[in-house]
């Protein structure tokens, strides 16, 4: 068994792109050798900023032999069919072939044996069709080459069983061929070396200061950035996209750390820290309390011989002239009031079809002061000033430069002008939560703007019918209702979903910038909240709670409380899983099954009330007593919200149900005591159909 080594060398390639492109080598070559029938005992790739890599081992040295089976035509076929097969199976007499007996009669058979190739011969067109096909989210095309990379090429090492592969890629102007030598370090390296396999090529590589694999880069990176924050006496602030990203651009980390001027630490941290990682890929130090520190610090790509002094200084000028522009705009931006930034707003679209972002505001502002009321604590002025405010600091110079940082700027400038820090914090708020991980707001105020902010952008692309489709969602509203989902089931928020999102039709209305006919809007909102259902079962699903459940209880079309849907859904769970409800849940199912049978095969539906002096089997009466007496009970539960009770009298139904299906054949002779009986089926459905549609849940539970 051999090995085959790959690397491809570069200048630098994007840190963004450099795994995925190994991994998508990776795959290339893996699809390639399956196909040339190589089997292999392991594959892995390795990326830095200046080469793709990719070892195979356990690698035979040549293909295996293989023999082909071919079926021709009929023995006594004519001659020209017989003349085509030949030239199919690239044999020149018919006598080549086999004569076998088939239930068709005797029939022409040609076996044709094909001698593997030596691996090396196979490997070189492989790695050729790899590199070649590899794609790029971006590439670029030379002046005098054809060929398409990310960033000009240098070198080609394909080194199998410990000797360079016979091969070549062609640039069209001229080529390059195959080799089994490449370079470490830009800076530190000493040259090309030779390479004879994978441990040799890696340990050379890191004499020559390059540690080819990114997940050690990042472990190297995290542990001297801890080291240095440490001697400091401060903590890292933790950035995990940063760190990964910075692996992607140096081969030997070196961590250093630099000072930020005093006069900069009056601006905001969130400033100082996005200002450092978007342009110059700082990481921030803090205090232990979580206080931003006046430190940075910086992965140099190389080993100073002063120690780094030099490279800290350098950095420390280009960050003073970044951290310069930052706090200008700063200093600017709070000489003009947020409520003074509003009429600009009128100026920016939100979307062609729903006005502007001004018009998004006022609809906002009127509805978190209505939602306020639902919300303990919530007071509906601070809601709608707070709202108001929300979006003004779209318009500053700083949210120009860092648009991430909109809304986190709102709260400092409102503070700044005095406002209250209920509505400051809820600005800074409005988004969440934007992802599963973001911590979901508690405070009322800004739990009504969170809310307000989501439901407009929802209601308003249903309106223009711009619902997400598959897997496109361009205007994230899967996120946007999960975060609705998030906002009232943490916070307990009893709000009728269908009420609101009436209410925010209402307002898009007023601007007149829909066309809103009653049934439209009722339509419209129905199928909002069918969407909602399908998000609820996915953030549910984690619970182990089956997407069927939710779907049980909202197809009984009335409830649009989420808090009393999920109380209801874990009812149903629990009852399911109970003795009772399991073996109630068949009896439906079976009585479900014979009425879908009968009503189908009479025409007509069976859903009128039994005639209690037709039945003659005291299971009968019984099971009439008790469907009578279960629906008042579960109806009186149900309205007190007394789920968990519901579900019991439901249970109380198991033993005359059972009863029933052991004792009384339902289809009668006596057409009359027939119908009756069905009709008392039909009982049990739409009673059991007070709690859910039991028709909607899926296999046994």
């Amino acid at each position: 068994m051999a090995e085959l080594l790959l690397e491809v060398f570069s200048e630098e390639i994007p840190a963004r792109m450099q795994v995925r492109a190994a991994d998508d080598l990776k795959r290339l070559v893996a699809d390639g050798l399956k196909a040339a029938n190589l089997d292999f005992a392991s594959i892995a790739s390795y990326s830095t900023p200046r080469r793709l890599a990719v070892v195979v081992d356990g690698l035979p040295l040549s293909q295996p032999d293989l023999q082909e089976e071919r079926k021709g035509p009929k023995v006594g076929a004519p001659q020209q069919a017989l003349d085509g097969f030949l030239k199919s199976v690239g044999l020149n007499s018919i006598e080549e072939c086999e004569q076998r007996e088939t239930p068709k009669g005797a029939v022409y058979f040609a076996v044709i044996e094909r001698k593997g190739r030596p691996a090396a011969d196979v490997l070189s067109d492989i790695v050729k069709d790899a590199i070649r096909q590899l794609s790029w989210p971006k590439s670029m095309r030379f002046a005098d080459v054809g060929f398409r990379w990310v960033r000009p090429l240098h070198s080609v090492l394909a080194v199998f069983d410990g000797v360079a592969l016979n091969g070549e890629i062609d640039l069209n102007p001229g080529s390059m061929a195959f080799c089994n030598e490449t370079h470490g370090h830009r800076f530190l390296g000493a040259g090309a070396f030779t390479v004879e396999n994978f441990e040799n090529y890696r340990a050379l590589l890191r004499e020559r200061h390059v540690i080819l694999d990114h997940a050690e880069r990042k472990a190297v990176i995290q542990q001297q950035l801890d080291e240095k924050a440490a001697a400091e006496g401060l903590v890292l602030k933790p950035d995990p996209a940063l760190l990964d990203e910075v692996a992607g651009l140096v081969e030997w980390p070196t961590v250093l750390v630099g000072k930020i001027d005093e006069a900069f630490m009056a601006v905001p941290p969130e400033v100082l820290t996005t200002s450092m990682r978007t342009h110059q890929k700082y990481f921030a130090l803090e205090t232990a309390d979580g206080v931003m520190a006046p430190r940075f610090a910086v992965v140099a790509n190389m080993v100073a011989s002063d120690g780094g002094k030099a490279i800290v200084e350098g950095n420390e000028r280009v960050l003073r002239a970044r951290l310069s522009d930052a706090k200008f705009f700063w200093d600017q931006d709070r000489a003009t009031p947020l409520e003074g930034r509003l009429d600009d707003l009128s100026k920016i679209i939100f979307h062609a079809k729903l006005g502007s972002v001004a018009d998004r505001v006022d609809r906002i502002a009127a509805l978190a002061e209505a939602l306020a009321e639902h919300i303990p604590g919530g007071d509906g002025m601070l809601a709608r000033r707070a709202a108001q405010l929300a979006k003004a600091d779209l318009v500053t110079e700083m949210v120009g430069e860092f648009p991430e940082l909109q809304g986190i700027m709102g709260r400092y400038y409102a503070l700044d002008q005095d406002e209250e820090d209920l509505v400051a914090n809820a600005i800074a708020e409005h988004y969440s939560p934007a992802g599963p991980a973001d911590d979901c707001p508690t405070a009322p105020t800004s739990v009504a703007v969170a809310l307000a902010e989501k439901i407009d952008t929802l209601a308003g692309f249903w309106l223009i019918d711009e619902k997400p489709t598959g897997s496109k969602d361009p205007f994230a509203l899967r996120r946007a209702a999960l975060g609705i989902i998030r906002l009232v089931l943490e916070n307990g928020l009893r709000l009728p979903l269908g009420h609101v999102f009436a209410e925010q039709f209402g307002l898009y209305a007023e601007q007149k910038l829909v066309d809103l006919p009653v049934e439209k809007a009722a339509d419209t909102a129905m199928d909002l909240l069918a969407f909602f259902a399908d998000r609820l079962k996915v953030h549910l699903r984690e619970e182990g709670i089956g997407h069927d459940l939710i779907t049980a209880l909202f197809s009984l079309g009335d409830e649009d409380d989420l808090v009393r849907l999920v109380a209801r859904v874990e009812a149903l769970k629990s009852f399911l899983e109970s003795e009772d409800g399991s073996n109630l849940l068949t009896a439906y199912r079976r009585a479900a099954n014979i009425l879908r049978i009968e009503e189908k095969k009479d025409g007509t539906s069976y859903d009128g009330e039994p005639d209690n002096s037709v039945f003659t089997l005291d299971e009968e009466k019984a099971l009439a007593s008790a469907l009578g007496d279960t629906a008042e009970d579960a109806n009186a539960a149900r309205e007190s919200e007394d789920f968990a009770g519901a579900m019991a009298a439901l249970a109380g139904l198991r033993g005359p149900i059972d009863a029933f299906f052991d004792k009384v054949t339902v289809n009668a002779d006596d057409d009359a005591l027939r119908v009756n009986r069905l009709k008392l089926l039909s009982r049990i459905r739409a009673t059991m159909g007070l709690v859910a549609d039991f028709g909607q849940i899926e296999g046994d539970k």
